[in-house]
């Protein structure tokens, strides 16, 4: 009989096939590794020269962008420590809408200088001391930053809302950024409430259309529906609206009957009633005054019969949405079952028109006059990928509107702000005194990182960019940032290179936090996940055909279901059935 060494310690505390880690080594630096390996995806796709990255996710769905966020949430990341860093560019993302990569490539230089100070023998909690002096000094000096007479702005000054958004839009479509920001900016004026903090980005709706190029993109104030009309008529104007949300069709008797016919006549007299009782309806619609009806569910022949008898175009959304967007768009209010609408439930549209768009049969519902809420921006583009990127650059620029809704200070763009925040706060860590100078002059070292990876994705020397823009700040030109297409230090004030305040704000807090949040994990511990489906695979050869071909087949056996388990000698002595 072999000895069984009985566990100890942690093992005997936790379930067998538990995972412990622990210390400075095992816990500490492998969760800021993970973590650099995300900031590592991430940092190459930076600024207007970042590189696309190619994800295939579970489903087999292809995505080539440089948008952070998409990345991370088609990465699904694993590792608990890295999840922390999603998370903050997911808070980044529903807050604001733009700044996801700079708060996760951002918290990924804090981690790696975090871990310098690690290996030269500070204490984490040091480290997290400093930093959260630095971020706190940071806020003050990136207040300081704010241009002159930028808290005060008309949403409604299309020049201004443009130099605000060109940064964020040209990050993602570098070059489009002059077609794209003023197509934005028009559909952002024409849907803002007359209180613009209320700005809904979901009124700004993206249609994407292969075909054509970005050039034949347009705005259009109401919405396109990428279905055509039902029945023949294909064009109404200055029309009332009908919207019936269940359907235009007979409707069915909630209880069973059974009817009996002892003769043709009476099946045909049967036939008619139905046929009549219909006509009664659609004609009701038609008596109101509605010259459109619009369905969420089927429509029946026989009403779409009677519908082109009383000239009224059809239309059918299938997304419930979709349909309450549409009732927004005109007005109307939606109607549970057809019967005749009221005055006050009826909607009212401009035009109503299919038309071809790239091969597409497309419905345009135009609203131009009235407080219109919904506006929808018509995307060209010759492929699906490029027609997906461009609607995240439109995203990303709507939502920096609702962001300068909230807050329309800016400051310096292209790395001027990143670089003066490193200067003075490398000037306010010589102020300080003991172990936490060391962590604030990293914190400060980790702002190179912006421009550091700008003139590296823009293949430009950034040792020689950055020691310029020192030079420069040093003099007083606060700033001063790196102009891409020459590759030269200039003022961002004459390129009209502007960040929001609050997108800068948020994305170094929430790096901060983050950062700070896995520096303070020192034990990692995870009990073995109980695994409700085993999966087997294994590969044979079948001859079919004369061709040998290799299948992959795939068991799932699944796990018995919960609760008290029968007691087997129970059931002897019963019938098996």
């Amino acid at each position: 009989m072999g000895f069984q060494m009985q566990p100890y310690g942690m093992q005997a505390m936790l379930k067998e096939g538990h995972k412990h880690l622990s210390g400075l080594d095992e816990a500490v630096l492998k969760n800021i590794d993970a973590c650099k390996q995300l900031s590592v995806i991430t940092r190459t796709s930076l600024g207007p020269n970042g590189m696309n990255k190619m994800v295939i996710n579970h489903l087999d769905k292809l995505f080539v962008t440089n948008d952070a966020a998409t990345i991370v949430n088609e990465l699904e990341i694993q590792h608990p420590a890295a999840k922390i860093l999603v998370l903050a560019g997911k808070a980044q993302q529903e807050e604001i809408g733009d700044g996801a990569n700079l708060t996760i490539s951002f918290a990924g230089e804090l981690l790696q200088n975090a871990e310098e100070l690690i290996r030269m023998g500070l204490h984490p909690s040091e480290i997290i001391s400093g930093y959260s002096k630095a971020i706190n000094k940071t806020v003050e000096i990136l207040d300081e930053l704010v241009e002159e007479g930028s808290e005060k702005m008309d949403v409604r000054n299309k020049e201004q809302v443009i130099s605000r958004m060109k940064s964020a839009v040209a990050s993602k479509q570098f070059g489009q950024e002059d077609i794209l920001c003023p197509l934005i900016a028009d559909a952002c004026i024409q849907v803002c409430p007359k209180n613009p903090v209320n700005f809904n980005v979901d009124n700004v709706r993206v249609a994407k259309l292969l075909g054509g190029g970005l050039h034949n993109s347009s705005v259009v104030r109401g919405m396109v529906l990428k279905n055509d009309t039902v029945g023949t008529i294909k064009r109404v104007e200055k029309a009332k609206v009908a919207v019936f949300a269940s359907g235009v069709d007979t409707s069915a008797t909630e209880t069973k009957g059974t009817v009996l016919i002892h003769s043709a006549e009476q099946l045909e007299n049967y036939a008619k009633t139905e046929e009549a009782k219909i006509e009664e309806l659609i004609k009701a619609v038609a008596d109101s005054g509605a010259k459109v009806i619009v369905s969420g569910g089927a429509v029946g022949e026989m009403a779409l019969h009677f519908c082109e008898r009383y000239k009224l175009m059809v239309l059918k959304i299938s997304s419930k949405f979709e349909l309450r967007r549409f009732c927004r768009t005109t007005g109307a209010v939606a109607i549970l079952k057809l019967s005749q609408p009221n005055p006050d439930d009826l909607g009212y549209v401009d035009y109503v028109s299919v038309e071809e768009i790239g091969g597409v049969r497309v419905t345009i519902v135009k609203n131009e006059e009235g407080g219109n809420s919904v506006c929808t921006m018509v995307l060209r583009g010759s492929t699906d990928s490029i027609l997906d990127d461009l609607e995240r650059a439109v995203d990303d620029g709507v939502n920096t509107y609702k962001a300068m809704c909230r807050d329309s200070r800016i400051v310096p763009g292209a790395a001027a702000t990143e670089i003066e925040l490193a200067r003075k706060l490398k000037e306010f860590s010589f102020k300080e005194t003991g172990l936490d100078q060391y962590a604030i002059a990293k914190f400060a070292e980790s702002f190179e990182m912006v421009p550091k990876t700008l003139a590296e994705n823009a293949g430009l020397n950034a040792m020689e960019i950055i020691s310029s823009l020192y030079a420069e700040h040093s003099t007083g030109n606060t700033k001063v940032g790196i102009d891409l297409d020459e590759g030269v230090c200039k003022d961002v004030s004459t390129l009209n290179i502007w960040d929001l305040h609050i997108t800068k704000f948020f994305a170094l807090k929430y790096a901060s936090d983050a950062a700070c949040t896995v520096l303070r994990v020192d034990q990692f511990s995870m009990t073995e996940v109980e695994k409700s489906r085993k999966r087997c695979f294994w590969v044979y050869k079948e001859r079919l055909n004369g061709q040998h071909f290799m299948a992959l087949r795939l068991i799932i056996m699944a796990k018995p279901a919960g609760g008290p388990k029968r007691d087997p000698a129970a059931g002897k002595g019963m019938d098996e059935d």
